[in-house]
């Protein structure tokens, strides 16, 4: 069995999405009224391209290009903040990539308060921002926390060198290390490191090197990713796809999650780790999924309006990533939709489902019920052999919000979605410490992954596409030339 088939952060996926007409922005900002959204800008722009990164960004891009791409932001922030509801509130932004410290401070400092300027920040919004150790320094590090930044996130991925350069990363375990210990010590609300597991060569030893070195830093959090090889990638291209084994980038993976819980990391998701504040818990507040709205700025980040979801074209290779920039740079009118997904009200609801099943506390049944009018292993009958199998479990009234039920209890929250911490669609809380704090809470319980359940999420998310979407991107591959079996 394949256990990584794909890494659901979102529901559907951008190779769902298709040219549209005739849709406005305007039509649909009224789902950013009130309190509890989320604001992302993305920064497509990196010093290099990692061997096994997909993601919307591009390298080699100098200063003049930078600039021109927040000249542009400037334009499209200005057309945003008049169609805004004069309601509008958002709780946290988040600057993703690409590597956005790869801006001069200059261009940081711009970036950020340009965006204060014209977005609705709530007074203590959490602001969080993504980096790479080769552009982390004492500078920007100081400036960052200066202009509010609440959280940083730093991919150092391994701080062994020969798994770095089979990586294709641009930094050392040297330049790594003092990265790490730079930004845990400048009083970051947050500091997150992630790190990459089950390269063909690595081993449980040379994993858990890592892993010791990270904890003695004493993040407040830790992320482990499976490796995936995608097309059009360089690892793939060199031919190391046909290389990885998903049993032993399981044993790693089991190795690592075992570690950090050992070192007082509860695990929230298969791929998140959180510092334990307390005996019960990490005193952090679950939020359970609802259905409040995030917008995104520049190109290449996705924007979630209700049934609207919006995003640039999908563009993993280079040429197509930087036609996309430029056409952004140019760009005048930011009003109109051209690319994106309507959601129907099935759509809809596997976004719920999937979105809580893959972290913590799981599917509230009192609350998918008050939402969709029906129960959900009525809506969903694969959960009932996940049971059987012993994949997901039935939790009562006794959970205290955390998972901690009992000493081999796992725990579940939220994961990451890649083009930052989204907290879109978080409405009612849960905290971590027991009890609910507004409503849907845990009457009737609720369903979540079990132990073994955590590590197959790659595994089960994949089952839950539904078939319009399924051919949408089975459609989108063969277009591009490759094709995945699961689809």
């Amino acid at each position: 069995m394949n256990r990584y088939v794909q890494y659901m952060y979102s529901y559907p996926h951008k190779t769902a999405y298709r040219p549209l007409q005739n849709v406005s922005l305007i039509d649909y900002m009224e789902n950013l009224a009130g309190e509890g959204h989320s604001l992302y800008l993305h920064l497509p722009f990196c010093e290099s391209k990692c061997g096994y990164c997909n993601l919307f960004s591009v390298a080699g891009c100098g200063r003049d290009c930078i600039d021109a791409y927040l000249d542009a932001l400037v334009r499209q922030l200005e057309q945003y903040r008049e169609i805004l509801p004069k309601s509008t509130v958002f709780e946290n932004f988040t600057i993703g990539g690409g590597t956005p410290l790869l801006l001069d401070p200059g261009q940081l400092q711009r970036t950020l308060q340009t965006v204060r300027a014209y977005m609705p920040l709530r007074k203590d919004c959490d602001i969080i921002i993504e980096t790479a150790p080769k552009q982390t320094d004492g500078k920007k590090a100081r400036m960052l926390k200066e202009l509010g930044v609440t959280r940083v996130s730093m991919g150092i991925q391994s701080f062994q060198e020969e798994e770095l350069a089979w990586l294709g990363r641009q930094h050392d375990g040297r330049r790594a290390q003092a990265a790490a210990e730079l930004l845990t010590g400048m009083g970051f609300g947050c500091v997150n490191f992630d790190f990459i597991y089950g390269l063909p060569g690595q081993t449980p030893e040379s994993l858990l090197r890592s892993l010791e070195k990270a904890v003695s830093y004493l993040p407040d959090e830790l992320f482990l990713y499976p490796l995936y090889i995608k097309h059009g990638v360089r690892l793939e291209k060199d031919g190391k796809g046909a290389e990885l084994d998903s049993d032993h980038t399981y044993r790693l993976y089991r190795q690592g999650a075992a570690y950090l819980k050992g070192q007082g990391y509860v695990q929230i998701s298969m791929r998140r780790f959180v510092k334990r504040k307390n005996a019960h818990g990490t005193g952090r507040e679950f939020q359970e999924c609802g259905f409040t709205g995030a917008l995104s700025l520049g190109c290449g980040g996705r924007s979630y309006l209700g049934r609207l979801h919006a995003c640039t074209p999908y563009r993993t290779a280079r040429q197509g990533a930087l036609e996309e920039i430029q056409e952004f740079c140019r760009r005048e009118e930011f009003l109109s939709v051209t690319n994106g997904i309507l959601l129907s009200d099935e759509e809809i609801k596997r976004r719920y489902v999937i979105k809580h099943l893959l972290i913590g506390p799981g599917i509230s049944r009192a609350a998918y019920r008050k939402s969709f009018g029906a129960e959900v292993t009525e809506d969903f009958p694969i959960f009932r052999t996940w049971i059987q199998l012993g994949w997901l479990e039935e939790m009562g009234e006794e959970y205290l919000g955390c998972g901690v039920r009992g000493e081999n209890s796992s725990v579940r929250e939220r994961d990451r979605d890649r083009q930052g911490y989204n907290e879109q669609d978080w409405g009612s809380r849960v905290s971590m410490d027991g009890g609910e704090e507004h409503s849907g809470g845990n009457k009737g319980g609720y369903i979540g992954l079990t132990e073994e359940g955590l590590g197959l999420s790659d595994y089960l998310g994949p089952q839950l596409i539904s078939e319009e979407v399924r051919k949408r991107m089975l459609e989108w591959e063969r277009d591009n030339g490759q094709e995945n079996s699961f689809l």
